[in-house]
């Protein structure tokens, strides 16, 4: 069975194609600058053969059209023809409280997703018209949507609401949502495996750190608590994002610089985070290589990154009671083994113990770097949110 595998962001498309039957990647690549100058394909064969297209296209429908395309080319296909594909899957953002798992898309399914939006702005709308495009393109192809909210569905009221006017939350539907599920759910299913632990006796924190960043607390397999709230600006310190904000702060600045929503909303996702505050990059190579150099701003905003971090592993493990496991993945958590150290570091106290030998110089490779009397199993796992999104699509359809 080949599933084709779809990521539509506000100007890019990321894909993959997959052979289930062997669960392998036939194909993958990403269209970048759609609508805009320069756009352009870059695809990439099993074999790591990669190639670049450069041309116009203007829309999300043309991007895909032009993913098709190679995908069927004599000289860079990995298929014969567009019917040997057998479904798509969707990366879709936000389910709000409608989708607590994967569902086959149909008319209502279409309907709620363009609903939910709201709560979505800048994702949603994007992951919509790569449903809207296949329909075109692909008329009659079962499509399934994999929801990055659908495994946080499974936190209690306590953890998820926010203490505004009660009557907000029932308007509409202003409470802790979380990002990074599908992510979540394929890292602690695969370390618990690797640890040779049954899931449902562990209490785990996993962090995802990229340059959006998010912790998750996951209690018996499921999500009992999640740092990013109702969008994904809440929470850790992110490449541009602010993270945790006092609301207040946030006020004051709109009535001193007299800039209004759309503004704020700039300045908190894309001005803010690491950065906002180093003044040196969003990229966090960049920074450390900087706090190397001696930049004192690069090195306070390593340390409020680490900080703010610490807090929440030391949150998690108190609501849960105790953990077990602590987990990195994503692009920050999966290669910088110095940050992974910092992080660790103080946690003795809870027979936290990381093992230097392992934790050096390890890059994006499934391992367990604490020692091997440490009451808590520090593992890397890095995360494929595509294979599961792939896997549910084969499940839906096949059932």
């Amino acid at each position: 069975m080949k599933i084709m595998v779809l990521n539509c962001g506000s100007s890019s498309i990321k894909y993959q194609l997959f052979n289930m039957t062997e669960q392998s990647v036939m194909a993958k690549g990403v269209v970048e600058k759609i609508g805009l100058k320069g756009a352009f394909l870059k695809h990439e064969k099993s074999n790591g053969q990669k190639v670049k297209f450069e041309g116009d296209i203007l829309d999300h429908q043309g991007g895909i059209e032009y993913i098709l395309g190679v995908l069927i080319s004599e000289k860079h296909g990995c298929i014969s023809s567009l019917q040997e594909i057998d479904a798509v899957g969707h990366r879709v953002a936000h389910g709000g409280e409608k989708f607590k798992e994967s569902v086959l898309i149909d008319d209502d399914v279409r309907e709620d997703i363009k609903k939910v939006s709201e709560l979505a702005p800048l994702h949603n709308p994007h992951n919509y018209k790569g449903i809207l495009a296949m329909d075109l393109l692909l008329p009659g192809i079962p499509q399934v949507a994999v929801f990055d909210t659908a495994f946080h569905q499974s936190m209690p009221a306590k953890a998820y609401m926010y203490a505004t006017p009660f009557a907000l939350y029932k308007k509409y539907g202003i409470r802790r949502y979380g990002f990074h599920g599908t992510s979540y759910r394929f890292i602690a299913e695969k370390a618990c495996k690797i640890a040779g632990v049954d899931i449902q006796t562990q209490k785990i924190v996993a962090c995802h750190l990229g340059n959006g960043a998010s912790i998750t607390a996951i209690k018996g397999g499921k999500s009992v608590d999640t740092s990013m709230g109702l969008t994904p600006v809440e929470g850790l310190i992110m490449g541009s994002r602010t993270g945790d904000l006092d609301l207040g702060a946030l006020l004051f600045l709109m009535e001193k610089e007299e800039i209004g929503i759309e503004t704020a909303r700039t300045l908190i996702n894309k001005h803010s985070g690491m950065i906002g505050i180093t003044g040196v990059s969003s990229d966090m190579r960049e920074i450390e290589q900087a706090a190397e150099e001696g930049n004192e701003r690069a090195k306070l905003g390593l340390d409020m990154y680490v900080y703010r971090i610490k807090k929440y592993i030391g949150a998690y493990t108190a609501s849960m009671g105790g953990i077990d496991m602590l987990l990195f993945t994503g692009g920050i958590g999966e290669n910088a083994d110095t940050l992974r150290k910092n992080i660790v570091s103080g946690f003795s106290y809870l027979g936290m113990e990381l093992d230097d030998n392992k934790n050096k110089g390890l890059r994006g490779k499934d391992a367990i770097i604490s020692t091997d009397s440490s009451k808590v199993k520090i593992m890397v796992v890095p995360t494929n949110e595509e294979f599961v999104i792939a896997q549910d699509t084969m499940n839906i359809i096949s059932n």
